[in-house]
């Protein structure tokens, strides 16, 4: 019988968080493709939703790199492309010419409103089952 050690232990924690991540980024795959969004999209509105006031609702893309999990290019990917589908409109910021602002559409605020619950009852029934 193997002894487990400290480190034995705390491998079997980062891998236990890392299957709980995956699956519940899958869940809310799932649950968001009828609504044409996945995990990824729907973080990236949530951040956008629930950005602080006094932006102007706008919030700089680099202020999203870091709290989602995905390279600048592949923000900037997906940001096109939720600008594509009406969700998100960028604007270049008049002080810094280098720097582009996001905000959510009126379209965008009615989708995130409409599949907020779903993600929110993912969240709980994931966590509850695996960290509870």
């Amino acid at each position: 019988m193997a002894v487990k050690t400290a480190d034995t232990r705390l491998e079997e924690r980062w891998r236990d968080i890392l299957t709980v991540h995956a699956h519940t980024m899958c869940e809310i795959d799932r649950v968001l493709h009828p609504y044409g969004l996945g995990a990824s999209d729907f973080e990236v509105l949530d951040l956008l939703a629930t950005e602080p006031p006094g932006k102007g609702d706008q919030c700089r893309v680099q202020n999203l790199v870091g709290r989602v999990h995905l390279s600048q290019s592949a923000l900037s990917r997906l940001i096109g492309r939720l600008e594509k589908e009406g969700l998100v409109e960028r604007s270049v910021c008049a002080e810094d010419r280098r720097g582009v602002w996001v905000a959510l559409t009126p379209r965008g605020r009615e989708l995130y409103a409409e599949v907020l619950p779903l993600q929110r009852a993912v969240l709980e029934r994931m966590l509850a089952e695996r960290v509870g």
